[in-house]
């Protein structure tokens, strides 16, 4: 019996809807993408809202299993479809994905996509600050990703998918990832996975040449 599609709320240039987008897709599992316009503020409205009471993408609906924020979907995905591959089950492994996870809601919310939100959205944040903040982070992560090529060891998981659309982005934002060749490499590992898709560029920030 054939697997039913898995609804899926997306609006394309959200690189938190792209980790569910490229999970989906990681995992080959079949979805209908509903298209969630934010600029006209769909997010907002009555019957989103009855899907997440935070007014934000993404969102899934797995046959009546209905889940909202990025990461809570990617643990979702990979503990129900992954088969052990993309989430350890281990306390150590476990934990250590759960870090990067925090990774994703902190300091890269609040650096590469803060920076990649005043270019492509127009968003008021203090520039320098969040592009320091993005570099900050990405020294870290350059040092880190210098000893394996994942971000939780040889294999690739949620981690990874977690980190992936906003840090790939970050030129977006005017954040440069010329400094961090071991990030850069990472990317192209993660661009090498069977199933990869992309996120659509935005002409912004240092894209915009």
């Amino acid at each position: 019996m054939s697997q039913p599609p898995i609804k899926f709320y997306n609006f394309p240039r959200s690189g938190h809807a792209h980790r569910v987008e490229l999970m989906l897709s990681l995992l080959d599992l079949p979805s209908e993408t509903i298209f969630v316009d934010l600029a006209k503020g769909a997010h907002k409205q009555a019957d989103f809202l009855a899907l997440n009471v935070f007014g934000q993408v993404p969102v899934i609906d797995d046959q009546g299993v209905v889940l909202a924020d990025s990461n809570a979907i990617l643990v979702y995905l990979a503990q129900r479809y992954g088969q052990g591959r993309w989430l350890p089950s281990d306390p150590v492994g476990a934990a250590q994905v759960q870090r990067w996870l925090s990774v994703a809601a902190g300091p890269i919310a609040f650096g590469p996509a803060a920076a990649r939100l005043i270019t492509v959205f127009g968003a008021s944040f203090n520039a320098e600050e969040v592009i320091a903040r993005a570099h900050a982070l990405l020294k870290i992560m350059d040092q880190e990703l210098a000893s394996r090529p994942f971000l939780v060891g040889q294999e690739a998981t949620i981690a990874d998918v977690a980190g992936y659309s906003y840090i790939a982005h970050a030129p977006e934002g005017n954040v440069s990832l010329e400094p961090y060749p071991h990030v850069r490499a990472w990317l192209a590992r993660i661009e090498a996975l069977p199933g990869f898709v992309p996120m659509p560029s935005t002409a912004a920030g240092l894209k915009s040449a």
